[in-house]
């Protein structure tokens, strides 16, 4: 990572630029690409502030603390910067997979019942389906252990059902357009 630090109010010191240097090496390991560091290490009257700036890897991550201490005040706007970083890699991951709110295909059932002439019962259940391929579709079929499953099909975006016939073969329901 790159990074340069500037001084405010404050001498340059040999030890706080290489303690900053290390402690942003650790970032890396979160980081694809290339990133820039600006650090600005000041002083105000009793007050040291530590002011980091991460531009690089399509994020851009600000992060500022102030203690009676610097070493302390670099850790903890760090550790911020940490959790940033992590936060937006993890929101990156999951907008990328197409899975905002629908990670797991559970089948919730509902205590909905709908009496069709007292004689007919439906039970009603809500499920939550993802995108993914056919293959994929009956590896979770085969793991849920169910006799159906509803699922976006990732190569034509619609909703498909896969289910399992009686002859033990799989059946595949496809909406045509």
């Amino acid at each position: 990572m790159q990074t340069s630090v500037t001084f405010k109010n404050l001498d340059p010191s040999e030890n706080l630029k290489t303690y900053v240097q290390n402690k942003l090496n650790r970032f890396d390991k979160f980081l694809y690409n290339t990133a820039e560091a600006n650090v600005v290490l000041s002083v105000e009257k009793f007050r040291h502030i530590a002011e980091i700036n991460i531009v690089g890897d399509r994020l851009n991550i600000n992060g500022k603390e102030e203690t009676v201490d610097m070493y302390s005040a670099i850790d903890m706007v760090l550790d911020k910067l940490e959790k940033q970083i992590k936060k937006n890699k993890q929101k990156n991951r999951e907008r990328r997979s197409g899975t905002k709110a629908r990670t797991k295909d559970i089948i919730v059932e509902d205590d909905v019942h709908i009496d069709f002439e007292a004689t007919r019962e439906i039970k009603v259940k809500n499920i939550e389906y993802k995108p993914m391929g056919i293959e994929e579709a009956v590896m979770q079929m085969d793991l849920l252990n169910n006799n159906f499953l509803v699922f976006t099909n990732a190569r034509t975006d619609k909703v498909n059902v896969l289910y399992q016939r009686k002859d033990g073969h799989y059946g595949l329901i496809e909406p045509s357009s």
